[in-house]
Formats: C-alpha cells, sequence, structure tokens
C-alpha cells in the first residue's frame, strides 16, 4: 500500500505509537466506543467490519460485547494494523486485521451486516467521503447498519473553539464537513435510510457526534 495513499492516524508517523494514550485523554474514548457498539447491538452470527480500524481498540470491544459475530478490522496504515494485532494476540482475540483503503475496500459485495467507524471520516477529504461511502453502501448486506462516531457540529462556541485544534493537526479542508454536519446527505446519497446524527458528546477537543442508518433494499 503506497504510503501517499493514506494519512497516518495522528497525521505524523512517529505519534503512532502514541496513539492509543493520546486518543484516551483527549475523546473520552472508552465512554464514546461503549456507547457506539451499545446503539449498533451487535447480533449473534453477523459479520462486522471496522472501519479504519487504528490499533483496533473497537474492534476487540465489538468481540468482547458479542463473541459470536466476526469481526474484521481494516486500515491503510501497516504499521498502526501491527499494533492492532499484537493487542488482539494479547488479548487472546480472535479479530481479523486487513489492510486496506477505503475507498477501494478488499472485501465482496455483501460481506457484511454491519459497519463500524469512529474519528475516521474527518481525515477524508470530500471525494473520498463519497467514495467510501459508496463502497459501504456496496460491502454491507441489504438493510446492512452503518453507525458511525466522529467529530461533528458544535454544540457551542466552547466546543467550536476547542475543535480548533484538531482542526490544525488533520487540516481544514477534510474537517469543515465535521462542522457543517455532511455526513447524513453523503450517505444518504450513497443508498443509505434513515441516516442521520443521533446524539453528541462534548470531549475537550470538540463535540463527538453519533450517525446511524440501513442500508437501502434492493
Amino acid at each position: 500500500m503506497a504510503g501517499d495513499r493514506y494519512i497516518p492516524a495522528l497525521r505524523f508517523r512517529a505519534l503512532t505509537s502514541s496513539y492509543d494514550r493520546i486518543v484516551r485523554v483527549t475523546t473520552r474514548e472508552r465512554q464514546f466506543k461503549e456507547r457506539l457498539i451499545e446503539r449498533a447491538s451487535l447480533r449473534h452470527g453477523e459479520r462486522v467490519l471496522d472501519l479504519g480500524c487504528g490499533t483496533g481498540t473497537l474492534a476487540l470491544a465489538a468481540k468482547q460485547a458479542q463473541p459470536d459475530t466476526t469481526v474484521v478490522g481494516v486500515d491503510a496504515d501497516p504499521a498502526i494494523l501491527d499494533l492492532a494485532r499484537s493487542k488482539a494476540e494479547h488479548n487472546s482475540a480472535d479479530v481479523d486485521f486487513v489492510e486496506g483503503i477505503s475507498t477501494e475496500l478488499p472485501f465482496d459485495d455483501g460481506s457484511f451486516d454491519l459497519v463500524l467507524s469512529t474519528l475516521f471520516f474527518h481525515h477524508l477529504a470530500p471525494d473520498a467521503k463519497r467514495a467510501t461511502a459508496a463502497e459501504l453502501a456496496r460491502i454491507l448486506l441489504p438493510s446492512g447498519r452503518l453507525h458511525v462516531a466522529d467529530w461533528g457540529p458544535p454544540q457551542d462556541h466552547l466546543m467550536a473553539f476547542l475543535f480548533l485544534g484538531i482542526r490544525l493537526l488533520d487540516g481544514f479542508e477534510p474537517t469543515r464537513g465535521s462542522v457543517d454536519g455532511d455526513l447524513p446527505k453523503i450517505f444518504s446519497n450513497a443508498g443509505f435510510t434513515e441516516y442521520a446524527r443521533r446524539e453528541r458528546l462534548r470531549t475537550p477537543f470538540g463535540s463527538l457526534a453519533f450517525y446511524s442508518g440501513f442500508r437501502q433494499l434492493g
């Protein structure tokens, strides 16, 4: 995978080894990932994809929440996938981690019942967001579910001010869509129904938004 086809999780490769510590401190990670999994209502026997899985924290939590699921994590960064695999081995968790980019996912049509994703879409330029949404519609089964937690529209001026730190790190162009709350429109245009923001969570770096919806039938 060519290195110029993705941005490391914290933008700079030197920070990859510190990813878990930084995310834990800045995003109320445990609370928002537990909330996302609770909202997703994982079911027996489902195939679940963690898109932009990073070090695998969400994928491992999903497997723990519903051990009878098949959980796959995908990320474009081979270095962060090495950390995810080590974490899975340490926890004796049967989770598969695959290298791939979101605009060309290495999975067959209708491969998954559920896609989860956290803190991924704000990295993507508008065209990549739309291409990724189309790919998720392709790999999900009809009526499959998509649950996303990512930076969203600030609740107030304080949250907008705090989010400037993320925007300076990850770029004003890709994060403009986060401020505008563009994901419901993008996913609706890609073939998802009832896709909307469900709630927001205040964090030290801005507002995290929870989005969910279904792949349309047919």
